[in-house]
Parts: structure tokens; sequence; C-alpha cells
């Protein structure tokens, strides 16, 4: 719901509120553009779109109105080079984006979202369909990019959610039972249901 992917499903429904900036982003007056690109989201499953690396990287840049060729380059260059995928692409900016890994796919999703420079990205169960490899990579990224973006990572993996994030939700059938400090909520939880 968080950046009303959900519109695209019809028959889905949800209730409530989630505030943002002080907005109700479920309000139908919200603009969609400006929201997605200020919260990013990368699903499960790596989603590249059908088209080149670079095109990958450039497609919300463009929607947000950058058109200048060499602020593209740039922006395209910083991104990747963020998403540590810099050095494995550069060479084939113009290959499809389908000819990447599993886990360099993701990282190129990761990238695409950076590039539009979001305040939140967020993460649905972004390593488990990886290899333990491009998990340890995805891991160390979501580690150093915590430090200029917000991070929400929904994961089943405890071992995963200990070693990248300061603060844990523990979300039992629907309902949030204790959030907190990480080391405080896997060594000395508050319910005992955690």
């Amino acid at each position: 719901c968080f950046n009303r992917m959900h519109d695209l499903y019809p028959k889905h429904r949800y209730e409530g509120e989630i505030i943002f900036d002080e907005r109700n982003i479920l309000s139908s007056d919200i603009d969609l553009i400006n929201l997605r690109s200020r919260i990013g989201m990368v699903f499960q499953k790596p989603t590249p779109f059908p088209m080149t690396i670079a095109e990958n990287i450039a497609y919300g840049l463009r929607l947000k109105g950058v058109k200048n060729k060499s602020e593209l380059a740039g922006r395209i260059e910083r991104a990747l080079k963020h998403a540590v995928l810099w050095d494995e692409v550069r060479d084939k900016l113009h290959a499809s984006a389908y000819e990447l890994s599993g886990g360099q796919q993701q990282r190129l999703v990761i990238a695409r979202a950076l590039a539009v420079e979001p305040e939140v990205l967020l993460f649905d169960e972004p390593t488990s369909a990886l290899d333990p490899i491009s998990t340890a990579k995805i891991e160390e990224l979501l580690v150093n990019l915590k430090n200029d973006v917000t991070i929400i990572i929904v994961t089943h993996n405890m071992q995963q959610a200990a070693r990248v994030s300061d603060m844990t939700g523990f979300l039992y059938m629907g309902e949030l039972i204790e959030f907190g400090a990480t080391e405080k909520i896997f060594t000395n939880p508050d319910n005992k249901q955690t």
C-alpha cells in the first residue's frame, strides 16, 4: 500500500490510513508519480522492465522530468554505483536487463529505485529468490544504504533481520506484536509471543 501499487489490481481493497509527510497516501488526491518517486519499491522477485539496463534506470528519471542526455548518463552511473552494479554492467548498458543474473537484476531494480532519490525504500523479501552470494551482496548494500534512505524490509528470515536492521517489528496474523531496537527484540523481547 505504501506506494499505491495495489491500485493496479482493481479487486484489492484496504482500510485505514497510511500517513506519510502528514498526508494520507491512500487519499484519491495524492499525486502518484510524486509519491512513487519518494517511496521506492523492490519486490521479492526481480522485476526489471523489458528494456536495456540503462533504460531501466532512466525510466523513473524521465518521469521526473530529467531529459538531458548527459545528466541522465551521470545519474544512471551514480545509481548503478550506489547499487554496486556499475563495474559489472558499464560495458553493456545497452544490453537487455534480462541478460543479467537474478542477483544482478535485483541490484538493477534497486538502482532503478535509487535513481529517483526516494526518501523511503520498501523491500518485500528482496533476497528470498537469490543464491547465498547474491543475498550477501544485497544485504551489504542494505547496510550501506540505510545511512542515506529510510529502509523498510519485510522478511521471514530472522537471521537476515538481525543482520541488516536497526529496528524490528514483529507481526503476527496481521497485527504488530512488538517494535523496538533489533538487538533487544532478538535478545530480550517484551512480549513472549515475539
